[in-house]
């Protein structure tokens, strides 16, 4: 460091990013050299307790064996006792352990950087971000290893606390109403896959193969109060996600386990947001029984615009006059008025037009009693699901849809419960839970 200040001071031109580079990586070096003694002593010696196997047996000590660890200062090496069971042969680094640093060259630091890194942006800017702010150089490969296994370990102990969650709900007594309304809200989003995890899947293309998985993505967040024109506002910070590519039975357990957890049995008031599908209605009668159910106004109004077009087909003006109308008596709740308009004009369509109209007439029927704006609104309530449809773009589409991008499920779930952590402020706690 004393040689760099003395070239840095017999410069005749100042270069202070290049100086503050050649200090931060002499300061990195030193940091370095003091860590790895600290590590000098770990995981070797005499121990005053046997090393066992899975297996049941006592290891043999098999002398110290090197190895180089990255780490945030910088490589190290270090040397640690080695044992090995006479029986199967299995070995155990005990230094490793007390590290965490079991089959891997990353220490925890880095490890954490690089999951961060690698939630946030693609592998190869995650690579090249900690090189830059860090000055750690990795492989973008590197990069995904560690993201993905962090993502995985996210899930597993997101899966252990959902099981709790709901053990302690099926025993505890019911608690004091303190939450005024909580909204669980759940779409789903396709996220593009390799060939291998699309094979015997149909798709929306023309050819009928499919090229993506649905991802199911859900979000639950609290209502205190209404702003002074009576419309809600959710809670600050009050919003956390969850999600997978998974069945609609399994995503029911999982959004189900975060309500438990947010204080779902606390709440007054449940609200379900969602597009009138099948199998968010169906969640929503299994797992929040008695819940108030709405389907999101901007879904409804999409539906109400794809009947115009089929109803007034290459007539503009009346699909505008039309749609205008028909929102109008949905904003005031009057879906019967709609379903009863549309079917008269059913007979002036061909039979393939008509059996669409109908699809359409039938989704509007059998949501009806969830698209009374009017009184929803009256009750001070959110009758748009836009908080999930923003955590569908920023959760999954801001990482996992990006041009070019193909997934396989295993990597695309870890990616998608190590973002729904980090959305949800809750990382923190996962590290803080895996370090205890």
């Amino acid at each position: 460091m004393r040689l760099i200040l003395q070239r840095a001071a017999a410069a005749k031109q100042v270069d202070l990013e290049a100086w503050e580079t050649a200090l931060r990586a002499a300061v990195l070096s030193a940091g370095a050299r003091a860590l790895g003694g600290l590590m000098a002593g770990v995981g070797a010696g005499r121990r005053t307790s046997k090393v066992i196997c899975e297996c049941g047996e006592t290891m043999e000590s098999a002398g110290l064996k090197s190895k180089e660890l990255l780490t945030i200062l910088g490589p190290i090496e270090y040397r640690r006792s080695m044992f090995q069971c006479p029986t199967c042969a299995q070995t155990r680094y005990p230094g490793d352990e007390e590290l965490d640093v079991i089959h891997t060259s990353r220490s925890p630091g880095v490890r954490r950087m690089a999951a961060r890194a690698g939630s946030k942006s693609t592998f190869k800017e995650g690579r090249d971000d900690l090189k830059i702010y860090a000055g750690i150089t990795v492989s973008a490969k590197d990069v995904e290893r560690v993201a993905e296994d962090i993502g995985e370990q996210v899930e597993a102990w997101s899966q252990a606390e959902r099981k709790d969650l709901v053990r302690r709900d099926e025993t505890e007594a019911q608690t004091e109403k303190t939450i005024p309304i909580m909204y669980v809200c759940y779409d789903g989003t396709g996220v593009p896959m390799i060939k291998k995890e699309l094979e015997g899947r149909k798709g929306k293309g023309a050819d009928g193969k499919a090229r993506t998985r649905e991802a199911k993505l859900g979000c639950v967040f609290t209502q205190t109060t209404t702003d002074e024109k009576g419309r809600p506002v959710r809670d600050p910070e009050s919003t956390t996600f969850v999600g997978a590519i998974e069945g609609a039975h399994e995503f029911g357990w999982r959004i189900y386990a975060e309500a438990l957890r947010r204080g779902l049995k606390s709440a007054k008031r449940v609200v379900v947001l969602g597009d009138g599908a099948k199998w968010i209605r169906t969640i929503a009668l299994l797992h929040f029984f008695g819940a108030t159910l709405i389907v999101d106004l901007y879904h409804a109004r999409q539906h109400v615009s794809e009947l115009c077009k089929i109803l007034f087909s290459g007539r503009e003006k009346e699909i505008v006059r039309h749609r205008m109308r028909w929102w109008t008596d949905m904003d005031d709740g009057n879906i019967e008025k709609i379903i009863r308009e549309a079917s008269k004009k059913l007979h002036f369509l061909n039979p393939q037009a008509r059996k669409k109209a109908k699809k359409e007439i039938a989704y509007l029927e059998g949501n009806k009693k969830r698209m009374r704006y009017s009184a929803f609104r009256a009750q001070g309530l959110f009758v748009g699901s836009g908080v999930v449809e923003a955590g569908c773009k920023t959760v999954i589409g801001s990482r996992c849809k990006q041009s070019g991008m193909e997934w396989s499920v295993r990597g695309a779930n870890a990616i998608i419960s190590l973002r729904s952590m980090m959305m949800s402020g809750r990382l923190e706690e996962f590290w803080e839970a895996r370090a205890a």
